[in-house]
């Protein structure tokens, strides 16, 4: 999905990464990679079983404009003359050397796809599968794409294949008239979670939309990967995307003129709903944020970049997510220099955010954060409180490494509160899903003894 590395915005400093399309030279889907080994000393690995995604809250109005814009461009702003997907049932294959998750976490999705978008999409052996999932090292994908954790290509089946044909018109989304073959290339050294998180985010780009869009606050097709498993706004807007009354080589207006029918057809609820038409995102505000929270420079260039984009975000007159996260970086950012400030941050976060459905991942996000900082300062108690609301909504949203986190941190809040048999069963319930989170045994005990000096009886402020 994403030559240009783009899992690092929020992940960088909480959790994990993901994806992008770009330009023919570096149009691939690609996402942000992280360390990882085996585990055997935790207990055994939790996973999720039955997906509860919420329906989508956006009005049918601001839904079609969403399909159009994501459907029509590259992240990178190119557009793209016609619409393209797969007509026909679709198959799908692994190969290469999957980790023993990637399965059961590719089965899932594959019910939800057929289930929930109305995908007619099934699992082969075969050669001439339509979508070839192959599972290669770490190692490999760094030497193709150093930036990328994870990618998605056009007409091919192979990563051997794909070196012999980049950055030619075969492997270029741009130039692409129609979806036959596509190759998506896992990580299968990773942990449980980031190969699954990659494997929703390439997937629903082989499908479907090839763009991204700050402005939505509760989709996988969003730079700032808050969200990593498919929404329900995903597969509605996947539902469309397979809408039998559009097809390949129609050009946008041709869509445009289907989608107010589609939507009304297969998203009632969104009928009624007030359309918030928030405003594009404009280019400043992407490029400050990615430079604030991307690689390659220092901690005052990184703090120079999140007030730039505060700045956009309060000039622009915004109130919504994107102001939020302009906080949040913020915050994240002054942290280790000033904590008092960045909680400052986190509270304008959290008060942005708001109190809607399709914020309530962001909102967890941030509760961990001003959490972490409550232990930090003794306040066992209003840790507990604000940590409490966010559990469930971590497991809602399958996020296995949030989870644990906030779990690992009441843990050490009912310590402080003097606690301790609470605590201790807590915190060994965080580890399981801490296994399928952050995968091996010395990264699991790392975010333990990461939170665990938090509390002032044990050590000092430390970062998430």
């Amino acid at each position: 999905m994403r030559s240009k590395a783009r899992r690092f915005i929020l992940p960088l400093y909480l959790l994990l990464g993901a994806c992008m399309p770009v330009a023919p030279s570096n149009e691939t889907a690609t996402r942000a990679a992280t360390a990882t080994e085996t585990s055997s000393s935790l207990p055994p690995m939790k996973s999720f079983s039955v997906p509860h995604p919420y329906a989508p809250v956006a009005s049918n109005t601001d839904m079609a404009r969403d399909f159009l814009d994501l459907s029509f461009s590259l992240e990178s702003g190119r557009p793209l003359p016609i619409f393209t997907r797969f007509e026909g049932p679709i198959t799908v294959r692994v190969t290469g050397t999957p980790p023993a998750s990637l399965a059961p976490d590719l089965n899932r999705l594959m019910h939800r796809l057929r289930t929930e978008a109305g995908i007619d999409i099934s699992a082969t052996s075969g050669q001439n599968a339509n979508i070839t999932v192959q599972a290669v090292s770490r190692q490999q994908i760094r030497e193709t794409l150093p930036s990328a954790a994870c990618f998605v290509v056009p007409n091919v089946s192979s990563l051997k294949e794909y070196k012999a044909a980049r950055r030619t018109k075969q492997t270029s989304w741009s130039q692409l008239k129609t979806r036959e073959r596509l190759a998506i290339f896992l990580p299968a050294d990773a942990a449980p979670q980031e190969v699954r998180d990659c494997l929703h985010e390439e997937l629903a780009q082989a499908l479907g939309p090839l763009n991204d869009l700050y402005r939505l606050p509760d989709s996988v097709f969003n730079d700032d990967n808050v969200h990593t498993v498919l929404t329900g706004y995903d597969m509605t807007i996947l539902r469309a995307y397979y809408d039998p009354s559009i097809r390949t080589g129609m050009t946008r207006n041709q869509v445009a003129d289907r989608l107010p029918a589609i939507f009304a057809r297969i998203n009632p609820r969104g009928q009624g709903g007030r359309a918030q038409r928030l405003a594009k995102t404009p280019r400043v505000w992407i490029d400050a944020v990615q430079t604030a929270l991307g690689p390659g420079i220092n901690a005052a260039q990184r703090r120079q970049a999140a007030t730039s984009a505060l700045r956009t975000a309060t000039a622009m007159g915004w109130t919504d997510h994107r102001r939020a996260f302009s906080h949040y970086a913020m915050g994240r950012l002054l942290q280790s220099v000033d904590p008092a400030q960045a909680q400052d941050h986190f509270v304008l976060a959290q008060r942005y955010f708001g109190t809607r459905p399709d914020t309530a991942l962001h909102r967890a996000y941030v509760a961990s954060q001003l959490a972490a900082y409550a232990i930090s300062a003794g306040r066992a108690n209003d840790a507990i409180y604000l940590l409490q609301p966010h559990l469930d909504t971590a497991a809602r949203h399958e996020n296995a490494a949030l989870l644990a986190t906030l779990m690992m941190l009441r843990a050490e809040a009912l310590d402080l509160a003097g606690r301790p048999t609470e605590a201790r069963a807590v915190r060994l319930d965080s580890l399981g899903w801490a296994r399928y989170g952050f995968g091996s045994d010395w990264a699991v005990r790392a975010k333990l003894r990461e939170v665990g000096s938090l509390n002032p009886a044990r050590g000092s402020l430390g970062a998430l």
